[in-house]
């Protein structure tokens, strides 16, 4: 694995002030997302995108995405773990506006024949979005559909896509974001991407919760980094607020007592957050609550109100309020739909 642990934070992040279409936007509406992938694709680099997709789904109870993959010519395609991918059909120029992935690792020129650039032309007319995905990279400045714009590419090519393409702006960030064009530098930058899609679509609770998955620990190891709900931070001070807040659910810490104990003023532990996460004290420290809290929705029978004083809410209305702002549904419908069935041990008399 070429990458380093998962991150999930602006600093790691290229924006353009620029607008980005529907895609990027809040939504109850299901996402569907076309993916072009080539051959010598890494199966972590198309896990990369479809996993996180994947895990909303599950821990939302809902089809927020869905996903189809294509290749040049409708075939499965080889991974370069020797592993075919099956294909729902071969990419077609069609008036699609459906988000297109373009996802490949090695030997990308291989793949960029005339046809394709061509193709990818055509789709660039009517596609919402296009992103290019670590070497996909390539392939959109080949069909110069990266002219004028940012756009990152993995580390070890960055020099060679540089003087390649002296009209692309390249910059060196996990993913980049300009306009209707999306570039990543890796597989777990594209993960990063995908939570951010999520985080935008949907709220920073539900991406924090997914980030969760792909979480790995290792506590004996760089003592001076936390890895909390998936994230790692580096700096210490985040870290040490970090674990206050998650000893401290039921009864949250204001801002100005969490930033005394670390040792730092609120104002700049505020900055640290936001540089290290990508989210402000207040907001992640709202996520954890409200991830603890429908994990109580879903795998207890506790009472609302319960649920609320449980996880540091004044009041089940003012939790209600917030899971729903958060999750786009009453923790009551959460229920409903996703509460596992009880074993026979578990109910109550």
């Amino acid at each position: 694995m070429r990458e380093d642990a998962l991150h999930f934070r602006n600093r790691s992040i290229h924006y353009r002030n620029t607008r980005e279409g529907t895609v990027l936007e809040r939504s109850t509406e299901r996402l569907d997302i076309d993916l072009l992938v080539l051959p010598e694709t890494n199966l972590i680099l198309i896990a990369s995108v479809i996993e996180p997709l994947r895990g909303a789904n599950r821990i939302s109870g809902s089809e927020l995405y869905r996903w189809r993959i294509f290749t040049p010519d409708g075939e499965a395609v080889p991974t370069t773990s020797h592993i075919a991918i099956p294909a729902q059909g071969t990419f077609q120029t069609t008036a699609s506006d459906t988000p297109l992935f373009v996802l490949a690792s090695y030997n990308w020129r291989q793949s960029a024949t005339a046809t394709l650039k061509m193709q990818l032309s055509q789709a660039a007319r009517h596609r919402t979005m296009i992103a290019g995905i670590e070497s996909g990279t390539w392939l959109l400045a080949e069909a110069c559909l990266l002219d004028g714009l940012s756009a990152t590419v993995h580390w070890e090519d960055y020099e060679d896509f540089v003087l390649a393409y002296p009209q692309v702006s390249a910059v060196k960030d996990r993913f980049v974001i300009d306009g209707k064009r999306l570039t990543t530098s890796g597989s777990l930058p594209t993960v990063d991407l995908m939570l951010e899609i999520i985080r935008r679509r949907q709220s920073y609770s539900l991406a924090l919760e997914v980030s969760r998955l792909f979480r790995y620990e290792q506590p004996s190891f760089h003592a001076d980094e936390a890895l909390s709900a998936g994230l790692r931070v580096d700096d210490p001070r985040v870290a040490h607020a970090v674990r206050l807040m998650e000893d401290n659910v039921e009864q949250p810490i204001v801002l100005a007592r969490l930033a005394r104990r670390v040792g730092i003023s609120a104002r700049h532990l505020q900055d640290l957050f936001q540089a290290s996460i990508g989210a402000p004290p207040h907001i992640h420290y709202l996520a954890l609550r409200l991830n603890a809290a429908r994990r109580k929705v879903i795998e207890t029978t506790a009472s609302f109100a319960d649920i609320a004083a449980a996880t540091g809410f004044n009041s089940a209305s003012a939790f209600a309020r917030s899971y729903r702002a958060s999750y786009s549904e009453s923790p009551s419908e959460t229920r409903r739909r996703l509460r596992r069935p009880l074993r026979p041990s578990e109910a109550r008399p």
